[in-house]
């Protein structure tokens, strides 16, 4: 089966947005950071160069595409296998989404180059924007996002500030904990102080609920992380479990992969490889089947294998 779009994935059910529809404007694993509990995996392209890494005329040509055959979805987000902003152009293809599709653009970013005014212009075209932050200092963020060395925690911060100063949309902040990490509740005080300063509209929970990229990235248990969204400003909204009675065609491609994993275990590169999918559709198909109990993980070598 051929993908009928080479830089639209989905719609894929979302816990914030729904029925996403995701635009990928990077290669595979090409990131300012090689965070421990990414679902993707390692990133094997860390980098800071932004570029125009994909033709973005292209992109707007799919874009309409979909659109005129009635593509249905709740959002429009820029996410995908790697950070949305390193594209230089990434406002270009936010102002096509609100100007030219009856869909809000969304952007879903790790933040690290906001510092850039450029960057921050570029992602006030977007209505909604979430920014991450698991840290709460330069030694935990080098710990457990392990940045680029060009990557300044502090000068992260005041990129998120200023960025608030000057958007006018929805600001939502996600933060990522994780078991022995960043969980104790003095560190979590400690990013809530922060998540305080930035002034979000909402601010997420999520920890390690899919495989992450390093074994040590343990998920927070639910009743901790309950307690934990006590300590921010507005309270937090816990996001790491997906639920959802949406469409059929959903369990369909649950039912699709479950038959696949029946005949062997693959890697969620072949899944996505076998049916055209892009790798974070298939991430969250597998998630799910694996919180449910429907699939377990087996690690062979440095691969992460999904069985029946």
């Amino acid at each position: 089966m051929q993908r009928a779009y080479k830089y639209l994935f989905g719609p894929v059910p979302s816990r914030r947005l729904g029925r996403s529809l995701g635009v990928d404007l990077t290669p595979f694993k090409t990131c300012t950071l090689n965070c421990v509990f990414c679902q993707l995996g390692r990133t094997t392209h860390k980098t800071v160069a932004r570029k125009e890494y994909v033709p973005v005329k292209n992109v707007k040509a799919e874009l309409a595409r979909w659109v005129k055959e009635s593509g249905k979805a709740d959002y429009i987000t820029l996410s995908g296998s790697g950070e949305p902003t390193l594209h230089s152009r990434f406002g270009d293809v936010l102002s096509f989404i609100r100007e030219r599709t009856p869909f809000s653009a969304v952007l879903l970013s790790n933040g690290t180059l906001f510092w850039i005014s450029e960057v921050r212009k570029a992602a006030c075209q977007a209505e909604i924007v979430k920014l991450s932050l698991s840290a709460w200092n330069q030694d935990s963020f080098d710990h457990i996002n392990r940045p680029h060395a060009g990557l300044k925690f502090g000068q992260m911060m005041d990129g998120y500030r200023a960025f608030r100063d000057e958007f006018q949309g929805k600001l939502w902040i996600e933060v990522f904990l994780l078991w022995g990490m960043n969980s104790i509740p003095r560190d979590v005080e400690k990013i809530a102080k922060l998540t305080e300063s930035i002034k979000p509209d909402a601010i997420h929970l999520n920890t390690a609920v899919r495989p992450p990229a390093e074994d040590f990235a343990v998920p927070v248990p639910r009743k901790q992380m309950e307690a934990m969204a006590g300590l921010f400003h507005p309270r937090a909204k816990i996001i790491a479990e997906y639920s959802s009675n949406k469409t059929a065609e959903i369990a369909a491609n649950e039912t699709t992969i479950m038959a696949m994993l029946r005949r062997r275990p693959c890697t969620a590169r072949q899944i996505a490889d076998v049916f055209g999918m892009h790798l974070n559709e298939v991430a969250k198909y597998l998630g799910k089947l694996t919180r449910t109990g429907a699939v377990h993980v087996q690690e062979k070598g440095h691969e992460a294998y999904y069985a029946r």
